[in-house]
């Protein structure tokens, strides 16, 4: 009978363990869907509610994602305050899991709205972070979704091709930030918009407000604003010009 070899836990290739340690410290490039996901307005919900409420929700907010990241076959990268960085191998499910995060999972009545941008291509690995071109233009796709939405590269709908019950809406070439070519961005929407119909955004702190349980409800420019708190109403009577996008 031979006798054990001793191995490292992270030897599984039978190569030496000092052959093993120099391949993780020069990193190995995969190609995945990563995805960032934040609280849209994470700075004026700060605002309106105080540090101590923000925590509570941004750890709600964590816990949230990473129970539905095993049905996705995804991992979370990072953290980085009120957003979390993920890899998912296949961008079909990225993209569902996407979907889940921005309108499943924190959808109820006085849950922050939250964004979701995605982009699939090559990364470098290495002490289990990710870096590269791929993992930026993720990141700079999440920051151009509103809350609720689901923004994408072209390029990674294509790879995801046809998905039940899911739409893709063109939202145009844009010139992101440290990006040199303008890209296409489109958003995943789910099919039977019923699903995400009858939850408003408080304009002030960006919380989910349902209409019917809404602590106010004012007009503006022809348009109804509704509201998770009194004090939200009245800072935006206040000054409703800060609080409204532009056409």
């Amino acid at each position: 009978m031979s006798a054990p070899t001793d191995r490292s836990p992270r030897d599984t290739s039978g190569l030496p363990a000092a052959t093993t340690a120099a391949a993780a410290d020069a990193g190995v490039t995969e190609s995945a869907t990563f995805v960032f996901a934040d609280i849209a307005g994470f700075t004026a919900l700060t605002e309106a509610h105080g540090d101590e409420q923000a925590a509570e929700l941004v750890a709600d907010f964590c816990r949230a994602v990473q129970s539905e990241l095993p049905a996705s076959g995804g991992s979370q990268v990072k953290s980085i305050g009120d957003a979390l960085m993920l890899r998912v191998p296949d961008p079909a499910a990225a993209i569902r899991l996407a979907l889940r995060i921005a309108n499943g999972i924190m959808r109820e009545h006085g849950a922050p709205a939250v964004r979701v941008g995605l982009h699939h291509g090559p990364a470098l690995g290495r002490d289990g972070d990710y870096f590269g071109a791929a993992v930026n233009l993720a990141a700079r796709v999440s920051g151009q979704a509103p809350g609720g939405e689901v923004l994408l590269t072209a390029h990674t709908a294509a790879l995801a091709g046809e998905l039940d019950n899911v739409l893709y809406e063109s939202r145009g070439r844009r010139q992101l930030r440290n990006v040199r070519e303008p890209v296409e961005l489109v958003a995943a929407v789910p099919a039977d918009v019923k699903t995400t119909r009858g939850i408003a955004i408080d304009p002030v702190c960006h919380m989910a407000v349902d209409p019917e349980h809404a602590a106010g409800r004012l007009v503006y420019d022809d348009a109804a604003y509704f509201f998770c708190t009194l004090t939200c109403a009245g800072d935006f009577a206040r000054q409703p010009e800060r609080f409204v996008r532009s056409p």
